[in-house]
């Protein structure tokens, strides 16, 4: 059973306001003060779970910088950074490189090199194996060396094509104890039959990403059904509200690095 004691968080940015979006889960622009508060929600959440909270300072240059789990994947025996294809995104890996080293050393830290691409929200772990979503993000070279990283500490992965939006994440999670919350989508994964699967309806898609810490369940907020779900599971839950973050496509597993 995973159990995590630190989370990297960075601030948002007033730039977050230019993040990229698909206009996927929402089609307003966020209000930067009041992603601020939900931010501060946030990380408090965490620190209730037992989790020690690194907060990085916001980065202006970067307008998704505040989602900190795509620029690395990190566990206790390692960190791996990676590369994303946009653009506005891939200088935010030059940034987190430096906070790994305060928690890695050297010989820990890997990377994903060109012309392999990843993003974080693209690896889902499983137990001691790593789903790794095929998207406009990461693609198959970057998820061969990926393999090839995680291999040499006992673990293994496979991929899986994301067809319906972003992330892998957005459309499927793992909570721990073989439960998972999927898409109608990924609900009809090969690789995932052998999972509870809840297949969360359309207009609570967003609740899929929900994030299990330390025995609870973040959820975030205005998702009835899904949070009844987790908690007929026997999770306790706590109920987080990212609304400004699910205008730029952000969400509760987006917002930190966890390890």
């Amino acid at each position: 059973m995973l159990k995590f004691s630190h989370a990297i968080v960075r601030t948002p940015s007033q730039s977050m306001l230019e993040g990229i979006t698909t206009g996927m889960f929402s089609k307003e622009q966020p209000v930067y003060e009041d992603a601020l508060v939900q931010h501060a929600n946030y990380v408090k959440a965490l620190e209730e779970l037992g989790v020690k909270v690194t907060a990085l300072e916001p980065l202006e240059e970067y307008p998704d910088s505040c989602f900190v789990e795509d620029p690395a994947v990190v566990m206790a025996e390692f960190a791996i950074v990676t590369d994303s294809p946009k653009e506005s995104r891939n200088g935010e890996k030059y940034e987190m490189k430096k906070v790994l080293k305060d928690f890695y050393k050297e010989d820990q830290i890997f990377y994903i090199e060109a012309p392999g691409t990843m993003e974080g929200g693209d690896v889902m772990l499983v137990d001691k194996h790593f789903y790794v979503g095929l998207s406009d993000r990461t693609n198959q070279e970057g998820a061969k060396q990926f393999d090839q990283i995680v291999r040499q500490f006992g673990y293994t992965s496979s991929t899986v094509s994301v067809t319906e939006g972003l992330h892998l994440k957005d459309f499927v999670i793992y909570l721990e104890n073989n439960n998972m919350l999927v898409s109608p989508v990924m609900n009809k994964v090969e690789d995932f039959q052998k999972y509870k699967r809840y297949v969360v309806e359309a207009e609570e898609l967003y609740a899929i990403n929900s994030l299990y810490i330390n025995g609870t369940v973040l959820v975030p907020e205005g998702h009835p059904k899904t949070q009844a779900h987790i908690e007929s599971l026997g999770y306790p839950v706590k109920v987080v509200n990212t609304d400004e973050f699910k205008k730029i496509d952000g969400s509760l597993t987006c917002l930190s690095l966890r390890f």
